[in-house]
């Protein structure tokens, strides 16, 4: 066996000498080291080789392999080198040809507000929150003070999954899921998607929403009042005013919807305010005592606030848009204004 050995090696050492491309190295390396290469098929004849002689054998038959593969690097690397070399002399490059315009991607409009909002939240101290948007019927609406046959569950248009279980309306059942689990103080932020049956220029049945909540010991209407001031003005700016109505929703007592002066005409009445010089902007109020009984608190411990508003309507607002469809529909020749 060491002759053929010996014999395999230099036959290789030849070949690889003559060879002329790296095509006849790929044939050559096939021939010697493949699965059913000359060399190969002295490793599978070692079972046949005397015991005692098998580890000589086994150095010998590596060595040889090492060596075959060396000069096979060696010479694929001189024609990888002389085939660049021929391409690059081949080749000719015009400097002045102006260079390919490769477009660069960018955040989403909604992104970007959902972003920002985020960022002045975390400023005050509020963490970010997430929950499931497949959500029990619990937790979405009975935990926030919407029973079975409350009328004002009809103000959400809410895709059922089953009995028990929907896509979520609000993210306001992050604020349930939160509080279930921690103790005051509190200050928390819920962003994400949620989903209503509802389509037009001014709805979407998949839209981003951010939950805000506080609770602890004397929190009161006028802290709800501070936060969202510094909220609206950080984004619309100081000159814009705000103004609280009230209004009515389950989970919060009292409770208010919240306008800006219109962002359009500055207050002085257009279109898009229907000419009041004010757009309704957010919901907000006062938790309501039943939401803390669901969650194991004592009520007459605790006072917090909560508010919840649509990051594609501060989008349009800010950015002027004036139909929310714009949004999902993945325009390139919308989203590049941004």
């Amino acid at each position: 066996m060491l002759n053929d050995i010996e014999s395999i090696k230099n036959l290789a050492q030849d070949e690889i000498a003559r060879a002329g491309s790296l095509k006849d190295i790929n044939d050559i390396k096939a021939k010697y080291l493949g699965r059913k290469g000359l060399l190969t098929g002295k490793f599978h004849s070692l079972g046949s080789v005397p015991r005692e002689d098998r580890p000589r054998i086994g150095r010998i038959l590596n060595e040889a392999r090492n060596f075959i593969e060396s000069l096979l690097r060696k010479q694929e690397d001189i024609f990888r080198a002389s085939e660049l070399d021929r391409s690059l002399r081949s080749r000719q490059i015009d400097v002045t040809v102006p260079g390919c315009f490769i477009p660069a991607g960018h955040l989403h409009p909604v992104t970007r507000v959902l972003d920002e909002i985020s960022a002045i939240f975390v400023s005050l101290g509020f963490t970010i929150e997430e929950g499931p948007e497949v959500e029990l019927d619990y937790y979405n609406f009975e935990a926030l003070n919407f029973p079975r046959d409350h009328p004002a569950r009809d103000m959400q248009d809410t895709f059922f999954i089953s009995d028990d279980v929907v896509l979520r309306t609000h993210t306001s059942s992050v604020q349930v899921r939160v509080m279930e689990k921690n103790s005051p103080p509190l200050r928390v932020i819920a962003p994400g998607k949620v989903y209503r049956c509802d389509a037009d220029v001014s709805h979407i049945p998949m839209f981003h929403q951010l939950e805000g909540f506080m609770v602890d010991r004397h929190i009161r209407f006028s802290d709800l009042k501070g936060v969202l001031e510094l909220l609206i003005h950080r984004v619309f700016g100081r000159d814009t005013s705000l103004r609280f109505r009230p209004s009515f929703f389950p989970f919060t007592e009292p409770s208010a919807e919240i306008d800006i002066s219109c962002v359009m005409c500055n207050g002085a009445g257009c279109h898009v305010c229907g000419g009041t010089g004010w757009i309704e902007i957010l919901g907000a109020g006062m938790i309501n005592p039943r939401v803390y009984e669901k969650a194991g608190y004592d009520p007459e411990r605790y006072t917090g606030f909560a508010f919840g508003l649509g990051i594609e309507r501060v989008a349009m607002l800010k950015y002027g848009i004036d139909d929310i469809r714009l949004f999902p529909e993945n325009d390139k020749r919308f989203l590049e204004q941004f």
